[in-house]
């Protein structure tokens, strides 16, 4: 009963109760954290459930009325009638305009997502079994991305949602994502940002947003990718930007791309 009063709890409160991560019994989308995410959930909320809703009470009445009117008791000889070309012409010319109804908004919201403005801050994700690697290609800073283990979570972090080296990115500033992967496909997704993009070797995807608040925001990988595909959380701290420039300064020096690479000849010409 308990669980019950739960999902009804969730299923009628308001979707901006939602944090920036997902909850227990949650079954409405997280807190919009960008434009882009809120033209999806006015899209979801104004217009697509309605129109099931309508579809779904409609189609319950007519097998209910089907069901009533036309049993056996009551027709004890059944209608010969094999055809109605008006009901044929509405049951096919109502759902094309339906279909219509709904494509145009979804195209515009398409389109918004796939053209990126000029960016701010440019990250590369790279995918691999199983944790998130990361550049920023103008700032030459390079690192990979683990989920935090059990043990080593404080208290403030979320299990299989944390992780060990976040991405840091400003607010109110495009940031584009080249996504791709090494090995097998993932894909890297952000729910609050409306942000989802498969992580294809050899082949670049590009997405973009452009948080609105800052916070620590949570995603996972959402292509299976292998036995631990679960365990492939993404973290992305927005932070003002007089943060994010002293996060770069110190960035800079802890994940320098050269000298991570050079360790890394080092440690092979020492094998």
């Amino acid at each position: 009963m308990k669980k019950i009063l739960i999902t009804l709890f969730a299923v009628l409160s308001s979707v901006e109760a939602l944090a920036n991560q997902p909850k227990n019994w949650q079954l409405g989308f997280q807190e919009s954290a960008s434009e882009t995410m809120r033209d999806i959930v006015s899209f979801h909320n104004n217009l697509l459930l309605p129109i099931i809703v309508a579809i779904s009470v409609f189609v319950l009445f007519l097998m209910a009325y089907a069901c009533v009117r036309f049993r056996a008791s009551r027709n004890p000889n059944p209608s010969t009638r094999t055809h109605n070309v008006a009901i044929e012409v509405l049951w096919t010319l109502i759902p094309c305009l339906i279909l219509i109804v709904i494509a145009v908004p979804s195209f515009k919201t398409l389109y918004s997502q796939d053209r990126i403005p000029k960016a701010d801050v440019t990250i590369k994700a790279v995918g691999y079994q199983w944790y998130w690697g990361y550049e920023y290609p103008d700032e030459n800073i390079i690192f990979d991305s683990y989920m935090l283990e059990d043990k080593d979570l404080k208290a403030d972090q979320p299990r299989l949602l944390a992780v060990d080296n976040v991405v840091v990115v400003p607010v109110n500033k495009v940031v584009k994502v080249l996504i791709t992967a090494n090995d097998v496909l993932h894909a890297w997704a952000l729910p609050s940002f409306g942000v989802k993009r498969d992580a294809v070797p050899g082949r670049i995807n590009e997405t973009w947003f452009k948080a609105e608040r800052v916070g620590t925001f949570y995603g996972q990988c959402s292509e299976l990718c292998g036995i631990k595909h679960a365990f492939m959380p993404i973290e992305v701290r927005v932070v003002s930007e007089e943060d994010y420039q002293e996060w770069l300064t110190d960035a800079k020096v802890k994940f320098a791309k050269e000298i991570i690479e050079e360790d890394k000849y080092k440690k092979l010409a020492s094998k």
